[in-house]
């Protein structure tokens, strides 16, 4: 597994759960308003790798330019972590884009951990053998946008039928989940809040979440823009809440 980072511990990113945050490295999209670069491309390589996807020997396109993080020190951690953590969250990047996810995860939870995985809904038939091999626990899926600006957002022209299936496969699912969108002005307006709900109706949580702006960006033409008012938000909010079981800003 290619390895970005590891957060040794979170309160946050896994509900109820005391959790490490594994941050692979590599992505299929070019999100503007993406805050870890890093984890998408590295700052001398920007541009290089734009084509990377998951259909063409993506490992080994990524080591290339990304230099790994040990893969033994990051099992060392976690052994001397059993009973201290009760999960890891797997996030990047994008995770699915790796063939050796499921190899890596099966090692996760024969140390008793629970697995959490964040994903952008491209790669539907990996997530559907990670929830039949009983390797992941809880999912969050980002919904970028509605279906027909997916483009805009990415910076690529990803499978559409992917983000819907991937959707329907995680409600069905029967574990616990939620999505995700990040609200970005200029970028989501009521419209699109509208549209993903009709995308995700009858789903069980949904996040709104407000725009960063005051880090490092992979389009900086966004560094430092004006996030929504909290007052925007909550209408947001309010839109979304017709169309979910939960729906909340954060």
């Amino acid at each position: 597994m290619i390895i970005g980072g590891l957060q040794k511990f979170s309160l946050l990113d896994y509900p109820d759960h005391i959790s490490a945050i594994v941050f692979t490295q590599g992505c299929n999209f070019r999100c503007h308003f993406c805050y870890n670069p890093m984890l998408v491309w590295p700052q001398s390589e920007v541009g290089k790798f734009k084509n990377i996807n998951s259909s063409d020997n993506t490992d080994e396109k990524i080591e290339k330019v990304y230099p790994r993080f040990p893969e033994d020190g990051l099992f060392d951690f976690l052994k001397k972590r059993q009973k201290k953590l009760d999960a890891i969250v797997i996030t990047g990047g994008e995770p699915t884009i790796h063939k050796d996810l499921p190899n890596f995860i099966k090692k996760i939870k024969k140390l008793g951990f629970k697995v959490k995985l964040d994903t952008n809904g491209t790669n539907p038939k990996m997530m559907e053998s990670l929830i039949d091999e009983k390797l992941i626990d809880y999912i969050a899926m980002d919904i970028k946008c509605s279906l027909e600006k997916y483009d805009i957002i990415t910076e690529v022209q990803p499978d559409l039928n992917s983000i819907e299936k991937s959707i329907k496969i995680i409600m069905q699912s029967g574990l616990p989940y939620e999505f995700r969108t990040t609200v970005v002005p200029e970028l989501i307006e009521k419209e699109d809040i509208k549209n993903i709900g009709e995308l995700i109706k009858g789903a069980k949580k949904w996040y709104l979440q407000n725009f960063k702006s005051d880090t490092g960006l992979v389009n900086d033409r966004f560094q430092d823009y004006e996030p929504y008012s909290l007052k925007a938000m909550e209408e947001m909010r309010e839109i979304g809440e017709a169309y979910v079981d939960f729906c909340e800003v954060r």
